[in-house]
């Protein structure tokens, strides 16, 4: 049996592909515990600087394997418990939680399908590419259960504001890549065959950031969308700046830049 999740190292870039094209790379417990797994373990890794997050195949993911579900179940009529609801809906929603709170900048390259909790993972990335095939949507609400599920409500309104997230979350419409880039939702649409290449430069330009200003700026931008205040905003700014002026890091970026070079940064 194929694993899950691939997961590729290339000089500080995870390059993490969901592997179950067959089933359009929906949400198995197997996939689900991989992610999981994975997310968790980038919380004090310092050799992996930015992740990317693709599907197998033609699809980015269809959302939960409804499929597997109830062959689970084994035709049993009766709901699971409360508690066993609550644990099996807490392990996905771990994922996005795990995606925010990692400090590497995560990248989500979007083709095809990115349905309900495809596209929940879709969001929880920093940075969207989609291929002119995507089609997203909040899919939750056809199912006969409500719109908002695994950070959904959170992240759609500060992405494409309220008007947009509500007609996405209360009708599960998909949205296109076309109208996508039009409201924020992704930065750029590409070729069926070139969302590597579109990724190349994005990457190259964080991987010239140093390490600790990477994870800080990350972590920044995560505080400040739910700020109170711009004086609550600029202290974490100050502390994040004068964190990264006492790095080494700090001279080798003067340096380089006074010398018109890469800076070379090592891993901290």
């Amino acid at each position: 049996m194929s694993q899950p999740l691939l997961i590729v190292h290339d000089n500080g870039v995870d390059r993490v592909t969901l592997n179950r094209p067959e089933s359009l790379n929906a949400l198995d417990p197997a996939l689900i515990d991989a992610l999981n797994t994975y997310f968790e373990s980038l919380q004090r890794n310092r050799m992996t600087r930015v992740v990317v997050l693709k599907g197998a195949g033609k699809n980015f993911c269809a959302g939960l394997d409804l499929k597997a579900a109830m062959q689970r179940r084994g035709g049993v009529n009766e709901p699971p418990s409360v508690t066993e609801s609550l644990d099996s809906q807490r392990r996905i929603a771990d994922i996005v939680m795990l995606m925010r709170r990692c400090p590497q900048p995560i990248i989500a390259l979007v083709q095809g399908a990115a349905a309900g909790g495809g596209f929940a993972l879709a969001l929880a990335a920093d940075i969207r590419i989609a291929t002119r095939s995507a089609r997203m949507n909040c899919a939750f609400i056809k199912l006969g259960l409500g719109g908002c599920d695994i950070g959904t409500s959170y992240f759609l309104p500060r992405l494409v504001g309220v008007s947009v997230a509500s007609e996405l979350i209360l009708t599960g419409r998909f949205i296109g890549a076309e109208r996508a880039l039009m409201v924020g939702l992704v930065s750029e649409i590409v070729e069926e065959d070139q969302l590597d290449d579109a990724a190349a430069p994005i990457i190259e330009a964080m991987m010239t950031a140093s390490p600790v200003g990477l994870r800080l700026s990350k972590e920044c931008l995560n505080m400040s969308v739910d700020a109170s205040s711009i004086e609550a905003v600029i202290a974490m700014e100050d502390r994040n700046q004068v964190l990264c002026s006492r790095s080494e890091d700090f001279k080798e970026g003067i340096e380089a830049f006074l010398q018109k070079r890469k800076p070379v940064y090592t891993n901290r």
